[in-house]
């Protein structure tokens, strides 16, 4: 097994990077299946009849999943091991999204959604600790951050997919066609080593001759860790930003097509040209965000494209009047 842990001193080999390409494309595709979704609405709303409110229960309820999805996967992952888990997190939103394409009212495709959803999280979760485990800490934050790059290149390739091919072909064959490159990713992925930090503590348990189940045990302990005095504060506060912060990424891109072309008046393909718009906006932000957490820290540069981000969202809405004047304006981080 070649050795993947890195020390300070060192620098990313050609293994750190196929890892890091591997799981920046896994973001491409989950991002993609849940985007995907929002601009198949209208048509799946047409042809099964559903409601606003139907549909929004569709939509959050796959965002619901993700966070099951994330501790689900995240306690597999510390037993089986990261990179199998990756696998089975790209298969899982894969064949979620495969199935919708066969939905026949709302409940099942709620039920398939949330598969989809579950998948989405496992992947977002084990696949940060796959890179975080094997890049050092003085450069983890630009690396995690063009892992992250993958998003906006899921989200162009849901637009011109949903926005473009839809149609054509159908919202159905837009799902059934999207199972093909994640299935892709998942036979590369099957070359990659194994994460050292999972190996290193999988070799202390069986030396130190632990009984079955530890690591299950150890997991759990860990989880109620960030309920004691010392890190409840800081855990309950981190929970409340990303809350926030999540809700305001996934309101704003779950809805935006619909909210163009409904609201704005815009053309669906029109609304596709915007979503491009914005995702360029946000490869920078990715890019730009993993440079200066290294060098600022993670807490400031947090605050400081949340702030963009806010200033972002007041114009596409509130200054609405000015923004669709001068569609310059409109810039997205």
């Amino acid at each position: 097994m070649e050795q993947i842990l890195l020390n300070e001193s060192e620098r990313p080999t050609e293994v750190h990077f196929k890892i890091l390409l591997m799981s920046w494309a896994g973001w491409v595709f989950d991002f993609y299946d849940l985007i995907l979704f929002t601009f198949l609405l209208i048509p799946i709303g047409a042809e099964l009849h559903l409601s606003r409110v139907e549909l929004s229960y569709i939509l959050g309820s796959s965002l619901a999943a993700t966070a099951i999805g994330g501790v689900i996967f995240g306690v597999l992952s510390d037993r089986w091991g990261r990179k199998s888990v990756l696998q089975a997190t790209i298969l899982t939103y894969s064949i979620g999204t495969f199935l919708s394409g066969f939905a026949p009212n709302l409940w099942i495709l709620l039920i398939f959604r949330a598969i989809t959803g579950m998948g989405v999280g496992g992947e977002w979760a084990t696949g940060q600790t796959y890179v975080g485990e094997t890049f050092p800490a003085r450069v983890r934050g630009r690396y995690a951050a063009v892992m992250q790059t993958g998003a906006p290149f899921g989200i162009v390739l849901a637009t011109l997919v949903g926005g473009f091919l839809e149609g054509a072909i159908g919202w159905r064959a837009c799902f059934f066609i999207s199972i093909l490159p994640a299935l892709l990713v998942t036979f590369i992925r099957r070359k990659l080593p194994e994460s050292d930090v999972w190996l290193s503590r999988r070799k202390i348990i069986s030396r130190d001759g632990f009984r079955a189940g530890t690591i299950e045990q150890e997991g759990r302990n860990k989880f109620l860790l960030l309920f004691s005095a010392e890190y409840r504060r800081l855990f309950t506060q981190s929970l409340i930003l990303a809350i926030f912060d999540m809700s305001a990424y996934w309101f704003t891109y779950s809805w935006l097509p619909g909210y163009l072309h409904e609201q704005r008046n815009f053309p669906m393909v029109k609304s596709a040209v915007w979503m491009l718009v914005t995702q360029a906006g946000g490869l920078l932000g990715y890019l730009s965000f993993g440079f200066v957490a290294d060098r600022l820290g993670r807490r400031p540069a947090y605050s400081i494209y949340s702030l963009i981000m806010a200033i972002a969202l007041v114009m596409i809405t509130l200054m609405w009047s000015a923004v669709g004047s001068s569609p310059n304006l409109c810039v997205k981080s």
